[in-house]
């Protein structure tokens, strides 16, 4: 076996151990460790122990069960941002193997119906607030947890007490999750829709549980970390360790529900002293700028993805606060997380690797990794840029209704092309290079677009805790292929000087834009979750290219 063979081996559908499984994940750990500790609080004020939680879980349940979800209604839509009861409702569709399907309520209405009808969804759990706060019109029946609250009879109340004193077995039993498939769908989390209409994307009780655990392993954590939970749940980060890690590691979580609010972020930080924090350099960006020292001193671990972190914003908080963020990554269809680097403070031997600021980190346990030639397919050496495919039981089921464009990633024997480029060093250290989505072809010559980006970030002296001033793309052009394309809010200098300066540093001739292909714009193009929105962009440069010409 080579190191990737090794490496996935740690973590198999082999010794993938049935108490993994989310669903009994949860009740395990709401039964013993947490059952008198404090597991679940918010800023509303809501403080449950784990033997509070799981009773009104069991309640909600059994409220939907009865009231609500016919019994073959398997994807249940949830729109309710971090909070206590959006995980009670993910708990308590999890524990009754339904689907849970968070949806995004950045989207505009018609992609978000879009994702309705994809996953078939029938009921939509929300509450007022979140409507009145949104002008969605869903295709198909809402279901406002607060008109429900007043259903729930004196009965229903004692029976779930009773059925949450049974013994651990007893109650697994009664909830028909023993001998429950770990390859049964758990979850569908749609794509950002970066590069076009969201995807459902399929993840297991396996996937998720298994990502939680490789988590674990690799990052050392346990019942004693406290989480902050601030990512939408509908985020792939966002609901695996916000939710499914809090809950099947034992930790505590605390919720607010925008990750936009600091001043929200430094009370919870101030009254729970959380460990843990995932997030991306967007939101770490507005807590450097508007959080004090001590609000963010009891962290040990945070973690940035979605996009690459600046070294210099790691440095500006290692500064501010005494932590210094990590690098992971990861992709929707690996539920998510496939590489990090591990933080000083959470080496516990000296056989724990030391983290690599540049890079995305080490494979996760569990996770086989192959990098292949763009051109070629073959294997890459050390250093050289290729395509990643990645497997392991983290790999999505599939697409959800879309076999075709699931068999254009996911390959027989298991291994998913995941549209990024990177290379690796001798140590298996990953580094991003770009999405083959942000590459052009130039005369024949793969050129990035953040390369490009990096570089003119550089020369103009944009800041990188800032939100973006510039992006790049590219359009069609008939002599070259494709044509790089600038979009920018603000420039320092003129792109004549721009080329001037980048000549002068002998900067690749192909990757210098022209002096007539900068375009401003009001704002970058940006998702929820602060990462390039690649579609809205690329059109923005498409009409402004057309038009001009």
């Amino acid at each position: 076996m080579d190191k990737s063979e090794l490496n996935e081996a740690r973590l198999t559908r082999e010794n993938f151990q049935e108490d993994w499984i989310p669903a009994r994940a949860v009740l395990r750990h709401w039964k013993t460790d947490r059952a008198q500790k404090l597991a679940l609080a918010d800023t509303t004020g809501t403080e449950l122990t784990g033997a509070s939680a799981l009773v009104r879980m069991l309640v909600l349940k059994r409220l939907l069960e009865k009231y609500i979800l016919a019994p073959d209604e398997k994807n249940v839509g949830i729109l309710l941002p971090p909070s206590v009861p959006a995980i009670l409702v993910n708990a308590a569709l999890t524990v009754g193997r339904r689907v849970s399907v968070n949806l995004n309520y950045t989207l505009n209405n018609e992609t978000l119906n879009v994702c309705i009808r994809k996953a078939g969804v029938r009921h939509l759990i929300t509450s007022r607030k979140v409507m009145e706060k949104f002008s969605f019109t869903p295709e198909c029946e809402v279901v406002y947890l607060e008109d429900w609250v007043p259903k729930v009879t004196l009965w229903d109340k004692i029976s779930c007490a009773m059925m949450a004193k049974l013994p651990l077995r007893s109650l697994y039993r009664r909830l028909k999750l023993n001998g429950m498939n770990p390859d049964d769908t758990m979850a569908i989390i749609f794509t950002s829709g970066s590069t076009g209409i969201p995807k459902g994307v399929m993840l297991s009780s396996r996937n998720v549980g298994g990502n939680v655990i490789g988590c674990r392993d690799a990052l050392h954590l346990c019942e004693k970390d406290t989480m902050v939970g601030m990512l939408p749940l509908f985020h792939s980060l966002g609901y695996m360790a916000t939710i499914w890690a809090v809950l099947g590691l034992g930790m505590m979580g605390c919720y607010h529900y925008s990750p936009l609010e600091p001043r929200p972020l430094a009370k919870l930080c101030k009254k729970y002293r959380p460990t843990i924090l995932p997030g991306t350099p967007t939101f770490l960006r507005m807590y450097l700028r508007r959080l004090e020292p001590e609000d963010l001193s009891s962290f040990t671990l945070i973690i940035s993805g979605a996009e690459k972190c600046p070294v210099g914003l790691m440095e500006e908080y290692e500064k501010q606060f005494g932590v210094r963020p990590v690098q992971g990554y990861g992709i929707t269809e690996t539920s998510p997380v496939l590489s990090v680097n591990i933080p000083k403070s959470r080496r516990i031997s000296d056989a724990d690797p030391f983290p690599v600021d540049e890079s995305l980190g080490l494979p996760l346990p569990g996770v086989g990794v192959k990098v292949l030639n763009l051109e070629t397919g073959e294997p890459c050496a050390p250093g050289e840029r290729g395509m990643l495919y990645v497997r392991g039981i983290f790999v999505m089921k599939g697409y959800y209704g879309e076999p075709e464009k699931t068999a254009e990633v996911l390959d027989a024997d298991g291994w998913y092309r995941t549209g990024d480029v990177v290379y690796q060093d001798e140590n298996g250290y990953i580094f991003f290079a770009g999405r083959q989505s942000r590459f052009a072809k130039i005369g024949g010559e793969m050129v990035p677009h953040e390369g490009i980006e990096e570089t003119l970030n550089r020369l103009l002296e944009n800041p990188s805790d800032e939100a973006p001033r510039l992006c790049v793309t590219s359009v069609p052009d008939d002599k070259k292929g494709e044509k790089i394309v600038v979009l920018y809010t603000e420039l320092s200098r003129t792109p004549s000087e721009i080329r001037e300066q980048l000549l002068a540093e002998k900067y690749p001739a192909l990757w210098i834009p022209d002096a007539d292909a900068f375009c401003q714009v009001e704002e970058i193009p940006l998702l929820g979750t602060g990462k390039l929105d690649l579609f809205a962009l690329h059109q923005v440069a498409m009409k402004w290219y057309q038009e001009k010409s």
